[in-house]
């Protein structure tokens, strides 16, 4: 046995020390050897990444590739007429009008919803979790009938617009409607996983300091959804620019007037103007890959923000 010093602890010899069966790795923590999450060959790995680089490839990078070579391919003055051309610039500058109107009022709308979805219990709390899964159920054709339906001439409320002078289908409100359905549960399905996991006890510590309810959102809910919510914000603005199905059945395809850019370059594709189409697509695609980019930036940190959750509820 070790030796022991008055009034202290045994202390273990070496040999004491060394025959003392091995400690198991905590749980979770695997070794190098069993660290990949399966145990096939490295040629069936290597298989399967090539795969799914082939087929990346195949639909992805080389359309897109495709998209800018055709824009360029008749120099860059055919380029510039393109998208400096009357009918394209409306295109432009709705698709942007409807983009700005439709996802601050997503945002206010998805911030709400996650509030009180996740920070209150109250009869109907499913119901709202289903209605706001709606748009991804329902296809966005059947979306734009649907309005038409309720504020066309021969809708619900066509004859008490028409008597007050107001246009909703195939104008710029019926546009924005349709937006505005088809992208409002982008925010909400980012912030209600987040907070639902972050809890109420932060609130009800700031309440029993004497916070307000304003001063709770501003300091204490604000800053720890803040990058949930922008990568929101950034998914419900790429759908907003790239929305077609709702949008071209309230719109009429009134030239200069209701076109948004998708459906700019479908009517010049289809009247054979193939630069002017592939000029304005590749806008398009560059909005894309530029919100792509800030996506990948800031679901970086929503993820970082999930661990540090996580780390502090273990």
């Amino acid at each position: 046995m070790g030796s022991q010093t008055p009034g202290g602890p045994v202390n273990p010899t070496t040999s004491e020390i060394a025959a003392l069966p091995a400690v198991p790795a905590p749980t979770g923590v695997a070794p190098r050897a069993m660290r990949n999450a399966t145990t096939e060959p490295v040629w069936v790995q290597r298989m399967l990444i090539g795969a799914a680089l082939a087929f990346m490839t195949l639909f992805l990078f080389v359309p897109l590739a495709t998209v800018f070579f055709e824009a360029f391919k008749k120099g860059i003055d055919v380029y510039l007429a393109a998208i400096t051309e009357p009918d394209a610039l409306s295109a432009i500058k709705l698709t942007l009008i409807a983009t700005a109107i439709s996802v601050p009022m997503n945002l206010v709308f998805g911030m709400s919803a996650a509030w009180a979805i996740t920070k209150f219990d109250f009869r109907g709390k499913s119901l709202l979790l289903t209605l706001i899964d709606l748009p991804f159920s329902v296809s966005p054709v059947i979306a734009g009938l649907i309005f038409v339906l309720v504020f066309g001439v021969q809708g619900w409320f066509g004859e008490w617009l028409r008597d007050h002078d107001l246009k909703v289908i195939f104008a710029v409100p019926g546009i924005v409607l349709a937006t505005v359905f088809v992208t409002f549960p982008f925010i909400a399905r980012e912030l209600i996983p987040l907070m639902q996991a972050q809890g109420i006890e932060q609130e009800e510590a700031a309440r029993v300091l004497g916070a307000g309810g304003w001063q709770i959102f501003w300091r204490v809910t604000l800053p720890n959804i803040k990058w949930a919510l922008l990568y929101g914000v950034i998914l419900c603005n790429a759908r907003a620019m790239g929305e077609f199905g709702a949008v071209s059945v309230v719109s009429g395809h009134i030239r200069g007037q209701t076109n948004t850019m998708p459906l700019h370059i479908e009517i010049v594709y289809n009247e054979y103007q193939f630069a002017a189409a592939f000029a304005v697509a590749s806008l398009l695609a560059a909005l894309a890959l530029v919100t792509l980019v800030v996506k990948y930036v800031i679901e970086q940190r929503v993820k970082g923000q999930k661990r540090e959750i996580g780390d502090r509820s273990e």
